[in-house]
Parts: structure tokens; sequence; C-alpha cells
């Protein structure tokens, strides 16, 4: 079993180029089946999402290319309508190829997916969407088998703005006869992302970032080359990096205009961050200022996946700081290993006051999920002495070579085996 081992103290400073989303090339990866024309994606993260959710498209049937940071796909043929038990259990993100598959041959078998442990995150929306369009969806075997062969444009109200549901609704409602009009519709850059990539395919998507989107049935959809945004989150958690350490840090190819609410908090802090078209730099003071609130909603509010490395940096601000979880109800999960860290940290129901300390020191510790993971080598990078942090597997799942990056900026972060 591999590991982190940081030794804290470092301040960083230099340079990183940010991939592409992660909450982005999933789902345009799985869209990629609704054509049988190749599709290629640039700056695609080597992480280990993007290599399950591959693994997938080649069992069913795809072919699937990467060369270094570029993922050429080509759904010709037949594809088996069954995705992988054993597959889809490894990633949350395997649900987003139930609409395209709906799209492309009108029915498809899943299971319930995986992912991170961070709450419930059910399905039901999704399957109201689906049945919405006229799918009829059997869960008898324990599995969920949906046939839509009646499929056909409707209106859809979603009672909360879910972003797996928006995109897969988007994606079945491609190419059905008629319109399809989505009510309270996720905002989120990724949806906007999404429906640009389909509309480059030749599909009919229009009002995406905003609480109405309306998908205009086409009768096919062709190949593509094309280049995701970046990765919002992957930028904030290299921002929170260097302001945990005093540091000085320039982005390139970051997605400044998605970030205002991130930016905004790391300014209160004390940081002073100056974004360009595609370019961010954080200088941080020497010791950060509690950021008073933060509460967690759908975009454009503040996204929960930064809630833990912001949560991190609220350790060592001098002050007392609230975070306020509001989008899954077991995400603070991170909070014990940080007062083993010598955090001072108070929980409640979805809450927790944060009092910042002088100085965390070493501890080991572990990667509950993915964005905790990113919160405890956040830490890791402040405290006194060394840390170790296990089950870096769920970082990986994320972040391309996170030691390796927090490295080529002056930490003394190395991966190792136990």
């Amino acid at each position: 079993m591999q590991i982190f081992r940081i030794q804290g103290g470092s301040r960083l400073s230099g340079e990183v180029k940010i991939d592409s989303a992660k909450n982005s090339v999933l789902p345009i990866l799985a869209a990629c089946v609704m054509t049988e024309e190749p599709v290629t994606l640039l700056d695609v993260p080597n992480i280990e999402d993007v290599a399950n959710m591959i693994e997938i498209l080649r069992s069913i049937g795809a072919d699937v290319v990467r060369e270094k940071k570029a993922v050429t796909v080509r759904a010709k043929g037949s594809l088996t309508d069954e995705l992988p038990e054993r597959l889809e259990k490894t990633l949350r993100a395997s649900v987003f190829l139930v609409g395209p598959m709906l799209a492309r041959l009108r029915r498809v078998t899943f299971g319930y997916p995986g992912g991170c442990e961070i709450g419930l995150r059910p399905i039901d929306l999704h399957e109201r969407g689906l049945r919405a369009l006229g799918v009829v969806i059997d869960e008898s075997s324990g599995r969920l088998r949906c046939d839509g062969g009646s499929m056909r444009g409707a209106e859809i109200h979603f009672d909360y703005p879910s972003v797996g549901a928006t995109e897969n609704i988007m994606m079945t409602a491609a190419m059905l006869p008629g319109k399809t009009i989505i009510h309270n519709a996720a905002r989120e850059p990724e949806i906007v992302d999404l429906a640009r990539f389909m509309n480059a395919c030749g599909a009919r998507v229009s009002g995406a970032g905003r609480q109405i989107v309306t998908i205009q049935g086409v009768k096919r959809m062709h190949g593509v080359t094309y280049k995701p945004i970046p990765d919002r989150i992957v930028a904030g958690t290299m921002l929170a990096a260097a302001a945990i350490t005093g540091g000085d840090i320039y982005l390139t190819n970051a997605p400044a205009s998605d970030m205002v609410a991130q930016i905004a908090k790391l300014r209160d802090m004390g940081c002073d961050v100056h974004d360009g078209q595609d370019t961010l730099r954080l200088r941080a003071p020497k010791r950060l200022r509690s950021f008073g609130k933060i509460q967690t909603q759908p975009h454009p509010g503040f996204p929960t996946d930064m809630q833990a490395p912001m949560f991190a940096l609220a350790t060592v601000a001098d002050g007392s700081s609230v975070l306020m979880e509001t989008v899954f109800e077991s995400r603070f999960q991170h909070a014990h290993d940080l007062m083993n860290m010598g955090a001072d940290i108070t929980l409640g129901d979805r809450m927790a006051v944060v009092r910042g300390v002088q100085r965390l020191h070493g501890a080991r510790v572990k990667a509950h999920d993915l964005r905790a993971g990113a919160a405890m080598t956040i830490a890791a990078l402040a405290a006194e002495g060394t840390t170790e942090i296990t089950q870096i597997g769920q970082i990986d799942r994320g972040y391309e070579a996170l030691e390796a990056s927090l490295r080529s900026l002056g930490a003394r972060a190395i991966r190792t085996a136990e």
C-alpha cells in the first residue's frame, strides 16, 4: 500500500498548468458513445476516475486510445446494453453512461454506482427524469433495466438542481423526437461545458448555465476534437496549498471566471489574488485571517468540493471560521484527522466551527474521500514535522500525481510504500 509522506514547513512558489476538469471529462467521455464517429478530448488528466471510465467504455464495446493527454473514443458498431457491475461500483460517474446509451440503443441495464462515501447521493432525480421521457424502469432484479423504446421529448422539473441528473437528461434527450425542457436545472460550469461539447457534435442544447435548459432532438451526432474546461477544483486546491504555506503561486490554463466564490474567500483570508483571462496568481500573507463563514451551495454558490480544502486553511487562520455543508450529509470526515493534527474544531449537524491554532503537528491520517484527501495534504504542508496520509488512492481519483505537483513548487512530499 502506498502513502504520502509530507514534511511540513516549506513555502510553495512557482507555476502549475491546470488540466481539463474531471467533472467535465467524465460526462463528456460518456457522451462519446452517442456517435459512431471518433471523438478526441484534449488535456485529459491521468487520474483513476478517468482510467475507470475508459475501462467501462471498453467493456461495452467502444474503442478507446490514450496518447499522453489526448483520449480518442470510437463507439462504432454494436455496443452491449449492460454496464459491468464490477466496474460501475468503482465510479459514481458510471451513471452518466445511462443517458448516452439510451440515446444510442434505447435500452440499458445498470446498478447503483459507487464513488466517494460522502452521503447517500441517491439517483432518484435521474429516475424521475428518465420516466418523464417515457423510459420504463424495472428494478425487480436488483439492477435497473431501462427500456427507452417509447421515449419522447418532455418537460421535466427537478426538485433540486442536481448536476448529474441535469447532465444525464440532457444526453438522453439529445436524439429524441421533439423538445425537452429541464426546469430548475443545475448551473455548474461543467453543465455548460457538456452542452458546448454536445452542440459541437451536432446536438441542439440551449440555456445551459441557466435554470431552464432546452434540448431539441436531432437524428444523429458526429465526431469532434474538443478541449474540456480546466478543473476549477484542482486550481482551487493548488491555491489553498500555496495559501497555507504563505506562498506565491502562478496558475496557467486556470478557470478564474468559474472560481469567483473561491477567490473571494481567499481574498477575505488576506491573500492577494490576481486573475487574468486564463491565469491566476496568489500571494499569501505570513498568517491567514479567518474567512468568517462558508456555506456550500449549488453553483454559483460556494462549491462543496472546495469545502474540505478551505476547512484545512481555517485550522491555522487567525480567528474563528464557520463551515456549513448543505449539499452532502457526510462530508466532514476530515475533521477528526485534522483534530489529530492539533486543530481546534467543534462539530455540529452539518456545521463546523474552526478556531485557528498557531500550528498543526504531523500525524498519521487518512484520505477518507477525494476532497478530504486534498484537505489532509494541504494541512500537512503547514504542519510541524512529518505527516503520513493513507488511502491515497482516493486522492488519485481526482488529482494527477498531486505529490509531484507540490514537489515542483518546493514541497517536501513523496509517495512511498509502507
